[in-house]
């Protein structure tokens, strides 16, 4: 397995939260590394939200005017696509 390569930076954190971090044994590094990482999948999943909103609002305008093509099995069951 690949590891991945790392790089030293500074932070500046809040010094009560750090020094309770510290105190319970937490590792402010791999805590750091993992929100970082979900902040940018956060961003990148916005962003691609942001870049395709034209094309899910042409989607929903099509699916308003001609119905979304596979309605009939959509339907809750009990309906009359769910026993045929």
């Amino acid at each position: 397995m690949a590891t991945a390569s790392k790089r030293k930076t500074s932070l500046t954190l809040d010094a009560v939260a750090l020094d309770a971090a510290r105190e319970l044994g937490v590792n402010i590094s791999a805590v750091a590394d993992a929100a970082l990482r979900h902040a940018v999948e956060e961003a990148r999943r916005r962003e691609w939200l942001q870049e395709n909103a034209e094309a899910f609002a042409a989607q929903a305008e099509w699916h308003d005017r001609n119905s979304h093509p596979l309605a009939d099995i959509l339907t809750s069951p009990g309906r009359a696509s769910w026993s045929s």
